[in-house]
């Protein structure tokens, strides 16, 4: 059966959209290269320095639509800058890529044997910057997606990179445990959620933890928990996704709770990380 989008295909459509992209990571790397070697070797003929070159580099960014499917994945110059990172979400796009095309190809496989009218699936993953910091660069990303039934679902994901160890850390493996969190940043966590409920649905919204609705939900179970910052040199808010269903019904989408980075939520954190934490003053 001749397939409308093959996994080569696509790969040849995503390095070509991404040689200049490539490029520029390899002029990152030249670059950090030469400002590790001295000083005077990141000044550019024109006086400019190196990190000026990286703060240019362009982020990626992929589409692929045909009547099977609509792909599109992106992520910032400053994640394109660093080749490490790059790397691994180049890796994280073509598993999407191809994922969402294998999926694509039975949903329309079905249809066709089943004789019901096949609607394209969708996947969209926006990735984007929530703070830079001198040993940090704390992400987010919203991820839409539609497998052909009455709506597609937007979920998030987030991700740390640690710049002095070079790798990725998921933002809550910085945190001693879950519930540790949670247990600490709750009771203001649902004071925000409900301030949004109430506004968003045009009435003070009356607690009624038998309605998870109107119940306070645990904060770091139903949410994507991000790192920000407020002073660009540590991590002094946090916040938190809640997806649509989570907090409330479909229509009302979804949810974003910031707090201040308290005492209390360094102490969560683990030993090792505490310091690129401070409390919001």
């Amino acid at each position: 059966m001749k397939r409308l989008v093959s996994v080569f295909a696509m790969a040849a459509l995503l390095s070509a959209c991404s040689a200049g992209a490539n490029k520029a990571d390899d002029a990152v790397a030249n670059a950090e290269a030469g400002a590790s070697s001295s000083a005077s070797a990141t000044a550019s003929a024109d006086g400019s320095s190196a990190s000026a070159s990286i703060s240019d580099v362009k982020g990626r960014s992929v589409k692929v639509d045909t009547d099977l499917m609509q792909f599109e994945y992106s992520y910032p110059g400053k994640a394109a800058a660093i080749p490490k990172l790059s790397k691994l979400l180049d890796r994280r796009l073509d598993e999407a890529g191809q994922e969402l095309e294998k999926s694509a190809t039975e949903g329309q496989a079905s249809a066709k044997k089943d004789n019901y009218p096949y609607r394209a699936y969708s996947n969209v993953v926006e990735w984007s910057v929530v703070t830079d910091l001198p040993d940090w660069l704390s992400l987010s990303s919203t991820n839409y997606s539609y497998t052909g039934g009455a709506h597609g679902m937007t979920v998030f994901d987030s991700l740390l990179w640690d710049k002095k160890a070079e790798k990725a850390l998921n933002t809550m493996d910085v945190f001693i445990s879950g519930p540790a969190l949670a247990n600490v940043v709750k009771d203001a966590f649902c004071d925000q959620l409900d301030k949004s409920r109430s506004k968003k649905r045009g009435e003070i919204v009356k607690r009624d933890e038998a309605d998870p609705f109107t119940s306070c939900i645990d904060p770091v179970d139903n949410s994507t928990v991000i790192l920000g910052s407020s002073n660009g040199k540590s991590f002094d808010r946090i916040g938190f996704l809640v997806p649509a269903y989570n907090a409330g019904p479909y229509a009302e989408g979804s949810y974003e709770v910031t707090l201040p980075v308290t005492k209390d939520v360094i102490a969560t954190v683990k030993p090792q990380y505490r310091a690129s934490f401070s409390a919001k003053k």
